[in-house]
């Protein structure tokens, strides 16, 4: 049992998501205590510095930023803090990512109050959590890659349409020919291709290329 309630910052860019959050735990004092908030990465990180919490209940997206990204800096800048990232995304790509960056766990926006102090408890303790939504779906896809039965750059946090987009890049494909063949909008195409830069550590279509010869995606 520990001796103290489990101390955690909230980080969300919306108002409305903070204030609900903070009333769902508030029935739990004697097991968890809000002692800080953010609403951006920049105030997260000095939030977080100054209040050492033990654990960070992040937003995996945030306005002008990720929550990933963000999740990545906290992990590396406060090695003994947990992070816990929060979604509405019900994509285990995304729980990949967030196990990459180092999250403790990934839960889902409508996880109720018990479930989510649990989480928060078993997180403090050096346990990785995920929203019991996701688990039958992450053994699904771990039965997937050991059989190779998985889209190329799976492993590397892609999901299976940003693939997609990525072999039409390799390819030598224009944006609008890759939405051709996908059936989908030229915008659309030019937001996976974002997320692709993003996932991949590069800022532009020759380093996607690169990247993914790099790493045997595509042959």
């Amino acid at each position: 049992m520990r001796g103290r309630p489990v101390r955690v910052v909230l980080i969300d860019d919306h108002e409305l998501v903070l204030e609900g959050l903070k009333a769902m735990l508030a029935r739990f004092t004697g097991r968890v205590r809000v002692v800080g908030e953010a609403a951006s990465a920049d105030d997260a990180l000095g939030v977080v510095t100054a209040l050492a919490p033990d654990v960070v209940l992040c937003d995996v997206r945030l306005r002008g930023s990720s929550g990933l990204d963000l999740c990545r800096r906290l992990t590396e800048q406060h090695p003994e803090c947990r992070v816990l990232l929060l979604s509405v995304y019900e994509d285990e790509q995304y729980l990949y990512q967030a196990l990459r960056v180092g999250a403790a766990g990934y839960l889902l926006k409508r996880v109720g109050g018990e479930e989510l102090v649990r989480s928060l408890e078993l997180a403090c303790a050096g346990e990785t959590v995920v929203d019991p939504t996701l688990a039958a779906r992450v053994a699904s896809s771990a039965a997937r890659l050991h059989s190779q039965e998985f889209w190329p750059g799976a492993r590397l946090g892609l999901s299976q349409r940003e693939s997609e987009v990525l072999g039409g890049i390799v390819a030598g494909l224009s944006n609008r020919a890759i939405a051709t063949q996908l059936v989908i909008g030229d915008e659309t195409v030019k937001s996976h291709a974002r997320a692709i830069y993003r996932k991949l550590g590069v800022s532009d279509r020759a380093g996607a290329v690169a990247a993914a010869l790099r790493e045997g995606v595509f042959r």
